[in-house]
């Protein structure tokens, strides 16, 4: 570690000027010799280091949003190209050059810090030894030697030994509590972060060998903590915990104002929203209607719960405009958008779909019918043979005429209904014309 650490010391001097510097404030409060004036000035170096690297956070936000989006072309790659190595990294790398990603921006917040950690951890080392370093001088040095937080001093290891705890003028009982605890908190400060990163900021439609990777990290790294913890000064504990207090917040800001899309998150996220919009009839500040505006222009690309959000403010009356704002339905067409995507404009009123009926419903339908047609069929009939009956002298069109028919007046063909039993009908739809074009047949002949 010390090798490690004097590799960083171009940084040493910086690092310790602005230790030194929040010192002068912090001790001019609580006094110079005391744990909370050398205890502040370590976790405001945090604080600044971190308001420093919120760009840096942002654009690992980003990346590993990116990541999760290319997992499932990256899942198809492996499978495709599984016997050849090469040949899936090269389709890798060309997957992430046509995208521009790069999977290494997930980690240039903690490569960032480790400079200015390893540099702190050799100016408490520095201490801890009784050397200047820095700008540190001997009064500072005998200053941060007094120091306590808690009991231990600011250099005290959980493995050190007695003697060189009592140099100190400690205990080794009271220097192995605050930093059993220090550690403690450090891991489950790490283990949190991670884990509400996983249980509510990942894309849930996507099941992919990223989730598992990062499923795993949420064990590991606390363990890998726990383990180095025991070799790090208070001091570097002080300064590790505050940076894992620090990035647990940030995260669940982010994670509560913008979440990842298709997450919990973001469905607790647009469900919130879609209150504060019913309450004040419209979007309040730019942030919601930059979240609106994205929603809107993925059409049929929305997820589930942005549909959802979409179809509750048109069942409001409210319609999401292009630019992020919410107006009122009337006077601008407010689409639904269905379970599969499909856009509907709300003010068109929707076609009624006839009842489907069952299969016994059908036949007692088409019994009924039949009934009243052949009541109407026995109505007409007797009609019929009264007429036929009283005209029974009268020649009928289908039986030939004696009488000599006049060319100069044209023949009409007169359209009868068919009766059983009658030997003219059948002469005249079964016969057949010879030399000429054949009569059809008729329609109701089976």
């Amino acid at each position: 570690m010390d090798t490690i650490a004097g590799f960083f010391s171009f940084i040493t001097t910086p690092v310790s000027w602005v230790i030194v510097q929040f010192h002068t404030v912090y001790g001019a409060i609580f006094g110079a010799d005391t744990g909370w004036a050398w205890g502040l000035s370590i976790v405001s170096l945090v604080i600044l280091i971190r308001i420093c690297l919120i760009p840096l956070f942002v654009k690992q936000i980003k990346a590993t949003r990116a990541m999760q989006t290319l997992q499932p072309e990256m899942k198809k790659i492996q499978e495709r190209y599984k016997s050849d190595k090469q040949r899936q990294s090269e389709e890798m790398m060309k997957l992430y050059k046509e995208t521009g990603t790069n999977p290494l921006s997930s980690c240039l917040p903690i490569l960032a810090q480790s400079p200015f950690f390893f540099a702190l951890y050799h100016v408490l080392n520095g201490i801890a030894t009784g050397k200047t370093i820095g700008v540190i001088n001997d009064d500072l040095l005998a200053s941060a030697r007094k120091a306590h937080i808690f009991g231990a001093p600011l250099a005290a290891k959980f493995m050190d030994s007695s003697d060189k705890v009592g140099a100190l003028g400690a205990t080794l009982t009271d220097v192995r509590v605050v930093t059993a605890i220090m550690i403690v908190l450090m891991s489950f400060s790490q283990f949190y972060t991670q884990r509400q990163l996983m249980t509510k900021n990942v894309d849930t439609t996507v099941k992919t060998p990223f989730m598992q990777q990062q499923k795993m990290l949420m064990y590991v790294f606390p363990v890998m903590f726990a383990v180095f913890g025991i070799n790090f000064p208070v001091g570097v504990l002080v300064y590790w915990l505050t940076t894992n207090v620090w990035t647990m917040g940030q995260q669940m800001y982010v994670i509560r104002n913008n979440p990842t899309p298709g997450s919990k998150a973001q469905a607790a996220y647009l469900e919130r929203l879609h209150k504060h919009v019913l309450n004040h009839g419209g979007t309040r500040n730019k942030r919601e209607r930059t979240i609106v505006k994205a929603i809107v222009a993925k059409g049929r690309d929305r997820n589930e719960f942005e549909r959802k959000f979409i179809n509750g403010l048109t069942k409001a009356g409210l319609a999401a405009q292009a630019d992020g704002n919410v107006v009122k339905g009337e006077g601008s067409v407010a689409t639904l958008t269905a379970e599969d995507g499909t856009a509907t404009t709300a003010a068109a009123p929707k076609r009624q779909q006839p009842k489907r009926q069952s299969k016994s419903q059908r036949q007692s339908a088409a019994g009924a019918k039949t009934a009243g047609d052949s009541t109407g069929s026995a109505s007409t009939g007797s009609s019929e043979s009264g007429s036929t009956a009283s005209d029974a002298s009268e020649p009928t069109s289908l039986t030939k005429s004696e009488q000599p028919k006049d060319a100069s007046q044209p023949t009409a063909r007169k359209a009868t209904t068919p009766k059983s039993g009658s030997g003219g009908r059948s002469k005249a739809q079964s016969g057949q014309r010879k030399g000429g074009p054949q009569r059809p047949k008729s329609p109701s002949k089976k």
